[in-house]
């Protein structure tokens, strides 16, 4: 009798521990790490980005839904909307923030002082209060610096060049865009450097972009061509906006490359896919222990000017042949 407890309490005493080996083994893994993604803009015109961020985590071996996570929040132009989306994941304590554009980047920055947070900003950082200097940022932000007053600058140029006799450009701004103001005062002072008349343009809905480009092609401003600034309402309606350019016969000058191979005329600006993947690649080394104040805000030192040949036909004008030959892509 005496041998029959004692192998009951032998078999409870293993069954015990057997159950509680998955328990130890769960409580010994390592905790999935999960980064915040926050963007003022639509989440289907960012497939392409996405694709290089996780390309430049992919070199350091975070593969999403296996060994890390992502929250995704889109804010899809309801600039409003963003304090609240960078509050929520400050407050679910995700590893780390990405955040694209100024407007998101300004969120997160009053949503945490602590959490790793790399940004894609298409103005000055130090200026906007990211970073302490570009060389050595100081905090706990760091990332990928888009000056757009250099870009804008470039854009007039390019815009006067194929089109000489503008004695007006027009500016085709969103006015619920926190970033708008900036972009603009760099407009102006481009325009002022340069010798160019501006004219700024409103469009905040899709019902502004008629009556936008019908009074521009019936020159009621006197505007002989057109810059779009960047925003991320105007990029997810690229397609809307390529075809009113067209069907109005306005000369337009775009900041990103899709603008081109939808139909726009020229486009001058970074190569977004890979300023996304400097970006996952700083983040890849922040999992791996670096710290943001120590990684260097990125600035790109080359930029992509892109010719559609059909866009140009299809509205009139003659490409100057310097410059085609200084196009990175002409799309025929």
């Amino acid at each position: 009798m005496a041998s029959y407890f004692a192998r009951r309490k032998f078999l409870a005493t293993l069954l015990g521990g057997a159950a509680a080996w998955p328990l130890a083994a769960r409580a010994q893994q390592p905790v999935m790490p999960v980064i915040g993604f926050l963007s003022s803009g639509f989440s289907r015109a960012y497939s392409r980005f996405l694709a290089a961020f996780r390309a430049g985590l992919g070199e350091f071996g975070y593969i999403e839904g296996k060994n890390i996570k992502f929250e995704y929040r889109w804010a899809e132009a309801q600039y409003d909307h963003l304090a609240a989306l960078a509050a929520d994941l400050a407050d679910r304590r995700v590893t780390a923030i990405v955040t694209s554009g100024v407007a998101s980047g300004l969120a997160a920055k009053a949503a945490t002082s602590t959490i790793p947070h790399v940004f894609l900003a298409q103005d000055d950082p130090v200026k906007l209060g990211f970073v302490a200097s570009l060389n050595q940022p100081g905090g706990n932000a760091t990332g990928v610096a888009l000056l757009t007053s250099v870009l804008v600058k470039k854009r007039l140029q390019l815009i006067r060049e194929l089109v000489p006799t503008a004695a007006i450009i027009a500016v085709l701004a969103n006015p619920n865009s926190p970033e708008s103001g900036p972009q603009l005062s760099d407009v102006e002072t481009a325009a002022l450097s340069l010798g160019q008349q501006v004219h700024i343009v409103h469009a905040a809905g899709d019902s502004d972009f008629d009556a936008a480009f019908a009074a521009l092609s019936q020159r009621q401003f006197g505007a002989g061509a057109l810059l779009v600034t960047t925003d991320a309402f105007f990029y997810s309606r690229y397609y809307r906006i390529v075809a009113l350019a067209t069907r109005h016969a306005i000369p337009t000058v775009y900041d990103r490359r899709e603008f081109a191979t939808a139909g726009g005329l020229m486009t001058y600006g970074a190569n977004y896919p890979d300023a996304y993947r400097q970006i996952g690649i700083y983040m890849g080394r922040i999992l791996k222990g670096t710290k943001p104040a120590d990684l260097a805000v990125m600035q790109p030192t080359t930029f992509e000017l892109v010719i559609n040949i059909s866009a140009a036909k299809a509205i009139g004008i003659k490409i100057p042949p310097h410059l085609l030959a200084s196009a990175n892509e002409v799309i025929e």
